[in-house]
Parts: C-alpha cells; structure tokens; sequence
C-alpha cells in the first residue's frame, strides 16, 4: 500500500510539472487573441483616417491607424485589449475623435496585418516605445494621452512611466499579471509566467496625472485589482467606479464618457 501511495504521488509530482511547463510555453496562446488580417486587407471606415507602418527594432513592421479629428487637441495612443485588431477595435475610435483627440491604434505582434509573433515582455514595450517615438515625431508629448484597456493597460502604464506624456488612462487594469493569476488559478506557480505585465510598479513611476477606470462588476479582471493600484497612486489621481459594469462595453458607458470628457478638456 505504501509503495502504491508514493507511485501514485510521483505520478501526481510529474503531472503537476508536465502541466506547468506546458504552460509556460503555449502561454501566448492563453494571453493572446489576435484576430489576423491579411496584408492586402482594405480598412474601411466611416471617418478619415491614415494607414501607419511602425517599424520595430528587429525590423518587423506593425499595423496602426491613426483616427483623425476634426481640429485636434492633441492624440490618444489607444492600447487595445487581448483579443481582436483594429478592424474590430475601431469603434471606440469616434469617442475620442469626438472629443477633438486624434486617435492611434496600434496592433500587436501577430494581431490584424501586424507581422511576426509576440515572443516576450521585454519585445513587447520595445515595440509599444517605437510607437511611441513614432508619434512624438508628429505631436508635442504633451499633447499625447496614453490609454491602455485591459491587457494593454500594464505595457500603457510602462510607456508612461519612461516617458512623459500628458495623461495616463487605464481601463479595467490589472494590478499586475501575477495577482491576476494568483487570484484565478492560485494552484499555477506564478514563476511560469513571462509576462508580469507590472502595472503596479510602474504606476508609481509615473509622473503625469494617472486616471483609473473600472467596473464594479468585472468578471475578467477583478475590481480589487483597480483598489490596490489606488494605494500606490499619487493623491492628485484618480480612480472612478463605473458601478454595475463588466469587463466589456465600458468606453459605451455613459459614465464613463461623462467622466472622459471632463478629464479632457481639463
């Protein structure tokens, strides 16, 4: 029985492993929903708008498209959530336009007609930043905002914490991607995961104005996550509870863009 009892918690041990080094390595696949285009697919949109090659620094060319506003006040550099692409994240596009903002969205690796795969964190905010220093050959930095949703809301948090945009906005962010797997699958060590995706850290780095929103009821990313990065913030930042919202339809909230309008004509 004994021997029976120790075969059976080897089986179990190797299992346990086999499963988290399964993990480590389709992880992107877990993370990452890239809706692909391909290369000679036409954008079609009900508002004028431009094209965008952003050149990586291993030479891979990305995808964005800036929205273009009436008499701009200055841009969003808009950081999409995990699943999709441009094609299907353009609708939020007209919210800011609307408002005067220019809006440019970028897709990732592997996302829209955007080449190569995502492969590491580290390749991850070197492209975000050759987007960034892309636009700042066509803006003031004190005219850019950066707004990240969900997945995009930890390498946002990054890109401002380097540089100095004017405005920092997070939609439904993380805390960081490990207390986001500590709180859903607390079995899963947290050292499989190439991608902390650090909000946290980095939002206490950030020297320009950090505007936080999150639903209430979230089922993707838990509010607490927004509660705990509102300890870090500065006093003068702010966190604004969309009460009774999910994790998707927030930029429709009318809260929201009540809330958004304000903050952008400060």
């Amino acid at each position: 029985m004994r021997g029976m009892i120790v075969s059976i918690l080897k089986a179990t041990v190797l299992l346990y492993a086999g499963v988290c080094a399964l993990l480590y390595f389709i992880q992107e696949s877990l993370i990452f929903f890239p809706e692909k285009l391909g290369k000679n697919f036409r954008f079609t949109f009900d508002q004028p708008f431009e094209e965008i090659g952003v050149e990586t620094k291993d030479n891979v060319l990305l995808s964005a498209v800036l929205f273009k506003a009436a008499n701009p006040k200055g841009v969003v550099f808009y950081l999409h959530g995990n699943a999709g692409s441009i094609h299907s994240w353009s609708d939020v596009a007209p919210i800011y336009t609307a408002l005067e903002y220019d809006v440019f969205m970028l897709d990732y690796r592997g996302y829209g007609k955007s080449e190569g795969k995502i492969r590491g964190e580290k390749q991850f905010y070197q492209d975000m930043q050759a987007a960034y220093d892309l636009l700042k050959t066509r803006y003031n930095e004190n005219d850019i905002v950066v707004l990240g949703y969900s997945i995009g809301s930890g390498p946002a948090a990054k890109i401002a914490s380097t540089n100095k945009p004017r405005l920092l906005i997070l939609q439904a962010p993380y805390y960081n991607l490990k207390d986001l797997m500590r709180h859903y699958f607390p079995v899963i060590p947290t050292f499989v995961l190439k991608y902390p995706f650090e909000t946290n850290k980095f939002i206490q780095q950030c020297t320009m104005p950090v505007v936080i929103f999150h639903g209430e009821e979230d089922e993707i990313i838990y509010y607490g996550s927004s509660l705990k990065l509102k300890k870090l913030m500065k006093p003068e930042d702010t966190l604004i509870t969309l009460k009774g919202q999910t994790h998707n339809g927030m930029s429709s909230n009318p809260a929201y863009l009540t809330e958004l309008k304000r903050i952008l004509q400060r």
